[in-house]
């Protein structure tokens, strides 16, 4: 961390024709897109021009809706990082990929590598090098690994960093919005801001600093979990919500608002949600945040995300089924926060709020009353300079982003979505997730790869017959396909467990209390034997 900071403070020293880049897909890229917009914000404060941007798998339109497919082409990432680069001197690269999986990433780094002239690439990712993906990618010269093995060489030379410390596995196998998000947020957020605070000092970097700004971290985990009873009720409110078919929004004012929305985009692919179950919404003013607004506003339903959509489209269709959860600080505009809560209980009594205070700071009596529980997380004052004071936004945040994934995730798993702790119905949208859904199979039946793809692709293709153009065809096709479909993971387990149709698998699905119950009883058919059971000999984390 300490070399890549004396790196980063050679940009920020120097304004001119130099760049911060933060990219990803997916979850990834849209903590690249928060992490910019914080510390473009704290350059602002010391009245200097932005120095960071970032670049996000898809674009502007990914931050708010799943878009997971567009991850899968590196020569797509490399076109988007030529763009914003043009010109620049100097170039720090951050490139983010939890399971060091994405090619969109790959191609970045890879490009990096050819200009060292220009660019210092870092690779972020919680993985060994040795078990980096090495998959071939699709249009493209070279796999995941081979090019995080060459940075590993440049490494030696400091023309090249990996940062992957091990965070263990998920507690949903392969949800790397969790710990890998969360890990990631810390780990940039510390050494960027120990870059900051080092050079308006003009000191050297020690490990005393960054440890400092790690335990604030630690603290912010002990006070975000010493409140575990109101996190499990919500948990339990939520999930009532979804398995009565209504829908979770979490209304957020800031960056809290972006947390929100993050975590709803996520539920679509991890648990082959609706964009509707589980949604956030920004209140607060977003100009300056995007780099292209335009692809965001009035692009429809699907891309709704600020205050107006969530009054015009979402208040008026609200029922006392659906639970609404706000998320805001005591330094917020309170009036507003109390007078959307009053529009939003006239349509239902499900309203939770989560808010942040500073010792001292007290909710007003009128806004408390509205509510049946509020979870209040009250933070000690911390008398720091300025970089310091992000270190209670960036608390807040990651706070807020815990109690939330374990809200979506709580609920998800309460409706039947999770079976042990694999994502047994998550959306095929890329490649990673196709290749995941072909070992979920493999774990649960017991069969060999070959049968178990052959099992998938028979779901994806129904009604069509399989053909050998069709089993030959690129993968991009068969996720095109798949990533239409809902249901295709469980309805090709219950295939393969049963030896039924696709029509067949699908009825026991629609008849079925929930997705969990219909494998399970499966699972427990006479005569079956239980694939669950055996352990991965593998390893991987997928």
């Amino acid at each position: 961390m300490i070399d890549i900071i004396n790196k980063v403070q050679e940009v920020l020293k120097d304004p001119d024709n130099t760049l911060i880049v933060l990219s990803g897909g997916g979850t990834s890229g849209r903590l690249a897109f928060l992490i910019a917009v914080s510390f473009n914000k704290l350059l602002k404060g010391l009245g200097q021009l932005p120095r960071y941007t970032y670049i996000i798998a898809g674009g502007d339109r990914s931050l708010v809706m799943s878009q997971e497919g567009l991850e899968d082409c590196a020569l797509l990432g490399i076109e988007e990082l030529s763009k914003v680069c043009e010109g620049k001197k100097k170039v720090v690269f951050i490139g983010i990929s939890c399971g060091f999986s994405a090619p969109f990433v790959a191609g970045q780094l890879d490009f990096c590598m050819n200009n060292l002239d220009i660019f210092l690439p870092v690779l972020v990712g919680f993985n060994p090098v040795s078990m980096a993906r090495n998959d071939k990618i699709e249009g493209w010269h070279s796999t995941f690994r081979q090019v995080a093995e060459r940075m590993q060489k440049l490494q030696e030379s400091h023309k090249a960093f990996i940062l992957n410390p091990a965070v263990g596995p998920e507690g949903i196998s392969g949800s790397s919005r969790m710990k890998g998000g969360s890990a990631t947020k810390i780990l940039l957020e510390t050494l960027l801001l120990a870059a900051h605070k080092t050079v308006s000092k003009d000191t050297d970097i020690s490990e005393k600093c960054l440890l400092e700004i790690l335990r604030t971290y630690e603290r912010a985990h002990k006070v975000t979990y010493a409140q575990s009873k109101k996190i499990a009720a919500l948990v339990k409110q939520a999930g009532t919500s979804l398995q009565k078919k209504a829908c979770v929004y979490m209304v957020g004012w800031h960056t809290l608002g972006i947390i929100a929305i993050m975590d709803g985009a996520e539920c679509i692919p991890t648990f082959g949600a609706d964009y509707n179950d589980v949604r956030g919404f920004l209140i607060g003013d977003y100009s300056e945040m995007f780099n292209k607004e335009a692809d965001l506003i009035a692009q429809g339903p699907q891309f709704a995300f600020s205050q107006e959509d969530f009054v015009k489209m979402i208040l008026p269709s609200l029922t006392e089924l659906d639970t609404v959860l706000f998320l805001f600080t005591l330094d917020d505009d309170l009036a507003e926060v109390e007078k959307l809560v009053v529009q939003v209980k006239e349509k239902t009594s499900n309203v939770q709020a989560l808010s942040h205070a500073t010792v001292g700071q007290y909710l007003p009596a009128s806004l408390k009353k509205l509510f049946p529980s509020i979870m209040s997380i009250m933070w000690p004052i911390l008398f720091l300079e300025y970089e310091g004071n992000f270190i209670q936004k960036f608390q807040r945040e990651l706070s807020t982003k815990w109690i939330l994934n374990t809200v979506s995730t709580g609920a998800h798993v309460l409706k039947g979505k999770i079976l042990h702790n694999y994502m047994v119905d998550l959306r095929i949208s890329n490649s990673k997730l196709f290749w995941r859904a072909v070992s979920i199979l493999q774990r649960f039946t017991g069969h060999s790869q070959a049968r178990c793809l052959e099992g998938l692709l028979q779901t994806i293709y129904d009604p069509e017959v399989l053909s050998d153009d069709i089993r030959n065809a690129e993968l991009s096709k068969h996720i095109a396909i798949a990533t239409e479909k809902n249901k295709v993971v469980p309805t090709a387990l219950l295939c393969l467990l049963r030896n039924c149709s696709v029509q067949e698998a699908q009825l026991r699905l629609d008849t079925s209390p929930s997705i969990r119950a219909a494998i399970e009883s499966s699972l427990n058919a006479p005569g079956r034997k239980r694939g669950a059971d055996k352990s991965d000999s593998t390893g991987r984390s997928m």
